[in-house]
């Protein structure tokens, strides 16, 4: 019983705060991406934490849709993706970031408008191409890149230590049709 529970509370936690693919494969996915992670264990759990502190808090939000909203951190550093309807909106999910302990800045990269369905179809579909890409690239950790596409804007956030790896993940997102533009959020170290 006592397990159950528990299972329950982290299932309902961790859907609270947009990580069902945590739970879906997570065991594998998630040594193999902290084995091929660039920023230190301790790093990448604060960044985490950060992450998941914004994304319930625009969700709570009344204001903000915050399941329309992608949350990356980077060493402190928030980058906020996605499309909101409203400058307003906008503001205040910047607003909301800023507050996060632990927070160093924030970048916004939020689209004010609407997307349809269609729309979200077809970043799927781009985002999807874009992954396999990294995927069949050798020199690629693709696990330590993170695709966000939103109305054909892509954005790439993620820690590599070669620049020439950078300018291919890049170049891999920009060939990709669809694609409309990219956001380099990537880090050499």
């Amino acid at each position: 019983m006592k397990v159950g529970l528990v299972f329950s509370s982290i299932i309902l936690m961790t859907v609270a705060v947009g990580c069902v693919p945590a739970i879906i494969g997570g065991g594998a996915a998630g040594t193999y991406k902290v084995a091929t992670e660039q920023r230190t264990p301790e790093v990448l759990l604060n960044d985490s934490t950060i992450s998941a502190r914004i994304k319930t808090a625009l969700i709570e939000d009344g204001l903000v849709k915050g399941r329309h909203i992608d949350v990356d951190t980077q060493e402190g550093q928030v980058i906020l993706s996605g499309v909101v309807e409203s400058g307003l909106q906008e503001a205040r999910a910047l607003e909301i970031a800023r507050s996060v302990k632990g927070v160093v800045s924030v970048k916004n990269n939020l689209q004010v408008g609407s997307r349809t369905v269609g729309q979200y179809i077809d970043d799927k579909m781009i985002g999807n191409r874009i992954k396999t890409e990294l995927i069949n690239e050798k020199r690629v950790r693709s696990m330590s890149i993170d695709v966000d596409v939103h109305n054909g804007v892509v954005t790439l956030t993620g820690v590599v230590n070669d620049p020439e790896i950078k300018t291919r993940i890049i170049s891999i997102a920009q060939e990709v049709e669809g694609t409309v533009s990219v956001v380099d959020n990537i880090v050499v170290k």
